[in-house]
């Protein structure tokens, strides 16, 4: 089973794409955690990559198709997958088609994640990272007890770059005409299941909880 999680920066997709993974026993491939352990360990991959992350920009199709494909060869996505950040460009699509093609399987569904513009970017400003444990908390969804100081180990929080105000319009303005297009490109393909990203985090759960179900009906 091959699942694609699409949806703007914000949409909660790292959020439900755990959960669908634990209710399906899929392999989670997170391209956007690949790309920043790489920029954090600083290999070559990392630091070209780090180039277009720090501006808002996808990083390039052959830096993230090579990615994609290694982890697909891995013995725990033998029996199925959910992508999560990938594909983001009609390019990476047909090249994913291409990957499965040659492996002999398919992409069983496409979910959409929608959520409205305002709430995005509420959602990004708003999140802060811990610098030395990497826990993550909200300012307004889920604030530290203590501002700007890490629950968990005390360490200093602090906003990501790519989570600034002029980053995230950015982002959200490189997802809308970059990647918007593969809505249209699965829906041709009756592929497409549009989700209401704007309900409460378990609600979003069970509407995609219940098309998969439909899948196996």
């Amino acid at each position: 089973m091959i699942i694609i999680l699409l949806g703007p920066p914000g949409a909660g997709k790292g959020t439900q794409a755990e959960r669908l993974v634990e209710h399906k026993g899929l392999a989670y491939i997170a391209t956007g955690d690949i790309l920043r352990k790489a920029v954090k360990n600083k290999t070559q991959l990392g630091r070209k990559a780090r180039e277009y992350m720090d501006q808002g920009l996808l990083v390039p199709d052959d830096l993230v198709v090579s990615i994609v494909r290694e982890r697909l060869l891995e013995p725990d996505a033998a029996s199925g997958a959910l992508l999560d950040g990938f594909p983001r460009t009609v390019s990476q699509a047909e090249s994913l088609d291409g990957m499965l093609e040659a492996g002999k399987t398919k992409i069983d569904l496409v979910f959409s994640l929608e959520v409205e513009e305002n709430e995005l970017i509420e959602r990004l400003t708003g999140r802060r990272v811990c610098r030395d444990c990497g826990a993550t908390y909200h300012m307004k969804f889920k604030p530290p007890k203590v501002r700007n100081v890490c629950d968990q180990c005390g360490g200093e929080l602090y906003q990501r770059d790519d989570d600034s105000l002029e980053t995230v319009t950015e982002r959200l303005s490189v997802y809308k005409k970059q990647t918007e297009p593969l809505i249209k490109y699965y829906k041709a393909k009756g592929l497409l299941v549009a989700i209401d990203g704007n309900a409460e985090i378990d609600q979003v759960s069970q509407q995609m909880r219940a098309e998969l179900d439909k899948l196996q009906q």
